[in-house]
């Protein structure tokens, strides 16, 4: 049963997960107004709440963990504001 508050939309972007001083690169899988699915490389050490970065945006988006797994994680964006999903569709590349 599907639970999502938006429909995702596949995509394939480099991000980073942003915490008390640290960046860990992560690749951006789906992503909608309420919140994504990332690539990591390994879930361990990554906090249940931190910043997705989007450096090719320049957004900075507060997010907290929803599940993870070994080598990808799924959130939820803290703040979910208006104009969020015509931002997303228009600077999205789309698979």
């Amino acid at each position: 049963m599907e639970k999502r508050l938006a429909e995702r939309r596949i995509v394939l972007k480099p991000a980073a997960i942003e915490f008390a001083g640290s960046t860990i690169a992560c690749m951006v899988r789906n992503i909608s107004r309420s919140g994504a699915a990332l690539d990591v490389s390994s879930a361990v050490g990554i906090p249940d709440h931190f910043t997705l970065a989007l450096p090719a945006e320049g957004r900075h988006m507060p997010c907290h963990v929803v599940w993870r797994n070994d080598k990808r994680i799924g959130i939820a964006f803290d703040q979910i504001t208006a104009d969020s999903d015509d931002r997303l569709t228009d600077s999205e590349a789309v698979l």
